[in-house]
């Protein structure tokens, strides 16, 4: 998906028991879809960060949800029962939905886990790449460069995000 484009609709099952899709999960101002899992050391040192950045701006109109697009045969620890025990675990505020058939991960482009796609109001990609500059799961420092706040900022005030791209860092989508 290249920037400006419009997001592919989805429709997956969440942890929850719902079943969501895009549109429902969509915010008035912008609308977060990361790529994640459980398992990857780059995803676990981002989730804190994930799940403050939708407290901060669930109520100035984003929405969010999390896509585990993981090979669950070879990566159990990805399976949809360890999903739901890894949102139990850390109180997930967003909707963490599992994408069997990998189909959403490659209509979005996804490579990495995190990947970040950031949408506008009408649901066109206004952002991708990584949560912030922090990107070294075993040295960790203060991250500099808030990309994904700062994108937030931007769209929740009507701007064009900034820095519309960077690059995702993490483990690769596990493809089946």
């Amino acid at each position: 998906m290249k920037l400006g484009e419009k997001a592919p609709a989805f429709s997956l099952p969440d942890v929850d028991g719902q079943t969501r899709s895009l549109d429902s999960l969509k915010g008035a101002k912008a609308t977060i879809v990361v790529f994640s899992c459980n398992h990857c050391p780059y995803v676990v040192m981002n989730e804190d960060r994930l799940i403050s950045a939708f407290k901060d701006y669930a109520a100035k109109g984003v929405g969010m949800a999390a896509i585990n697009s993981n090979d669950a045969g070879n990566y159990p620890e990805d399976s949809f029962d360890a999903m739901k025990a890894r949102a139990r675990e850390k109180g997930f505020p967003f909707a963490y939905l599992r994408d069997e058939s990998q189909e959403t991960a490659r209509a979005y482009g996804a490579t990495h886990t995190p990947h970040l796609f950031i949408l506008d109001a009408d649901l066109r990609l206004a952002y991708t790449g990584a949560v912030d500059d922090d990107n070294n799961y075993k040295t960790r420092r203060k991250a500099e460069k808030l990309w994904l706040r700062d994108a937030l900022d931007d769209l929740v005030a009507g701007r064009p995000v900034k820095i519309p791209e960077t690059h995702a860092i993490g483990c690769t989508i596990k493809w089946k």
